[in-house]
């Protein structure tokens, strides 16, 4: 029986991004659909559901992708809502390849510290990337600042977060004057730039200057760097003493985790791929 994915995207056009990696991971058909919504999903929804036996709807799933991460979770809470026993399929959200940056982000750091006995801090941490990656090195112990331009939108994050998880270790920081920038990256051990393109947070004397960083991972793939002193193709590059990531180095872990993710899709009818179980497949890869 041939696996159908049905790519459900918020914006105008589908992604072509994610029509490939579809492709290359091994997809037999795939359906497209843009300017997908909560109110016009649920036809789609149902004709994924209704036209296979239950035992056969592990052939066919859903992939949830678009710019627009806010109107992906939407999307991803009207299909959750709308599948019921024993005619679900399983689905993957993705939207602006969030899920799968942050985890590769969080894995690529792992590599060269512990997490459970470190300190993160996050600039740009209030964008969709960074949220998760917030999300996730929360769940594995380690101390997180989310730093944002301002600290009403840092403290904003943070409580978005604290409906979900254990925030006891999640502290809200500004880092547009020196005095805050300075407090959120003193004593870290881990930076990640997650913020929007052509946002420089650090520059490079800024960044070697930290005495207690030993991971920083830059996000941004738009010069000038979001990190200054980072190239994009860095990957686990060391500069004055510090493991430096650049975007394309943490990218190539990215597209795994996205291809396999996608292949988990058609090994059950039942999961619902979102940050945690998406970290969990590239963790897996990187073991």
């Amino acid at each position: 029986m041939k696996r159908i994915l049905i790519q459900l995207d918020t914006d105008a056009l589908a992604s072509t991004f994610d029509r490939v990696v579809a492709i290359d991971a091994g997809v037999d058909e795939l359906f497209s659909y843009s300017g997908v919504t909560p109110e016009n999903v649920e036809s789609l929804i149902h004709g994924a559901m209704f036209t296979r036996k239950p035992s056969d709807l592990n052939h066919t799933a859903i992939f949830i992708g678009g710019s627009n991460v806010s109107a992906g979770e939407a999307l991803l809470a009207k299909v959750r809502k709308t599948l019921f026993d024993p005619l679900r399929v399983s689905v993957m959200m993705d939207s602006n390849g969030s899920n799968t940056t942050a985890a590769a982000a969080v894995i690529a750091a792992a590599k060269h510290v512990d997490l459970a006995h470190s300190t993160a801090v996050i600039l740009g941490g209030t964008g969709p990337v960074g949220c998760r990656a917030a999300q996730l090195l929360l769940s594995h112990g380690v101390t997180v600042r989310l730093a944002s331009r301002t600290l009403d939108k840092a403290q904003a994050t943070c409580a978005q977060l604290a409906q979900h998880l254990d925030t006891a270790k999640l502290t809200a920081c500004e880092s547009t004057t020196p005095e805050g920038l300075a407090a959120a990256c003193g004593g870290v051990q881990i930076i990640i730039g997650a913020g929007a393109a052509r946002v420089q947070f650090l520059t490079a004397e800024q960044l070697f200057a930290l005495p207690s960083l030993k991971v920083a991972l830059d996000l941004n793939a738009v010069a000038p760097e979001g990190l200054g002193g980072i190239a994009m193709a860095d990957k686990a590059i060391v500069k004055h003493g510090k493991v430096c990531y650049g975007a394309l180095g943490v990218g190539g872990t990215k597209m795994k985790i996205h291809t396999a993710a996608v292949q988990k899709l058609f090994e059950k009818n039942t999961y619902v791929l979102d940050t945690a179980a998406i970290f969990e497949i590239g963790r897996g890869l990187s073991s």
